[in-house]
């Protein structure tokens, strides 16, 4: 069970949450060097590339999925209705399913939660190809990966005015037409990263103790109000290294490489904003294009800011 958790974890690319999966470079799966696409005029799709505008999750793939995929799509009815019933139990919240993606002995099961706190998360149902079932009573979650996913929501519920901020700068960012960022139906089928926008996901470490106290009472007291739950924030107990937003941006026009210009601006301005979350931030400009397959957008030409020069809010 720990393998496939390993080989999800990867496959999702949660690569700058817990950065341990390679970062896709420029290199398709055949080994073929992107650059020479751009030399030769091939289009960008030819190595599996899509513009950023148009990717909404269509083509997302795990690896060794096709068949159990298949089988689960049979069934999807069945694992939609197991997986409502596993998050309503385990962790007291009401979630839809957006997707169910063949794996390895498995299909994973892309959900969003309804109201707040508000996150993106993934379940996997085990899938016996033999016999061609889906094993709805053996259904799982990575613990950590869950309990990231709504403390991220958390973090953002009780902490909305700081958020704010963030979020109008890069909605103001983007109306200036020069950068974007993912499709919000590419978040609902392959996210799974926690609280997500188009912008940024929040990342926080099973060891956060601040918002831990905040966390247990969600799961005991799942309609407390946003007043209740920032009143248990152990503000003392906060370590900037166990939460991270982490940002990826893209360059809008199809032809352009990431911009100098826009990514200092945009690290002098986080550098520089007062009123923002606390924490560790990473932040990446990639260029126009994404993965299909993997969802990934960072490749080698993209310019980052993080580990171990971080942004860090104090």
């Amino acid at each position: 069970m720990r393998k496939l958790t390993k080989i999800l974890l990867c496959s999702i690319g949660i690569t700058m949450m817990l950065g341990g999966c390679s970062d896709m470079n420029d290199t398709d799966k055949n080994g073929n060097d992107n650059e020479k696409v751009k030399e030769t005029g091939s289009s960008p799709t030819d190595n599996g590339l899509v513009s950023i505008l148009d990717y909404n999750g269509e083509g997302y793939a795990l690896p060794y999925g096709k068949e159990t995929g298949e089988i689960a799509e049979e069934n999807r009815e069945q694992i939609e209705e197991s997986t409502i019933t596993f998050f309503q139990e385990e962790y007291k919240t009401e979630v839809v399913v957006h997707n169910v993606v063949g794996a390895k002995d498995g299909a994973t099961v892309f959900v969003e939660s309804e109201g707040e706190p508000h996150f993106y998360t993934y379940a996997v149902v085990p899938v016996n190809v033999s016999e061609k079932q889906v094993m709805t009573d053996q259904i799982w979650a990575d613990e950590y990966q869950v309990q990231n996913a709504i403390q991220g929501g958390l973090y953002h519920m009780i902490f909305n005015q700081e958020f704010k901020q963030l979020d109008d700068y890069f909605t103001a960012l983007a109306k200036e037409g020069q950068i974007t960022g993912k499709n919000e139906e590419a978040l609902k089928k392959m996210g799974g990263h926690g609280f997500m926008t188009p912008y940024y996901f929040i990342s926080t470490d099973g060891n956060d103790a601040a918002i831990k106290p905040v966390y247990d009472l969600y799961l005991q007291t799942p309609d407390s109000t946003t007043e209740t739950l920032r009143n248990a924030y152990e503000e003392d107990l906060f370590d900037k290294e166990n939460f991270q937003i982490n940002i990826q941006l893209f360059m809008e026009d199809k032809q352009a490489e990431p911009s100098e210009e826009i990514f200092t601006q945009v690290t002098t301005d986080l550098e520089e904003m007062s009123n923002i979350p606390k924490g560790t931030y990473s932040f990446y400009l990639n260029d126009h294009f994404i993965h299909a397959e993997s969802g990934e957008g960072a490749k080698d030409n993209s310019l980052k800011r993080a580990f171990p020069d971080y942004i860090i809010k104090d």
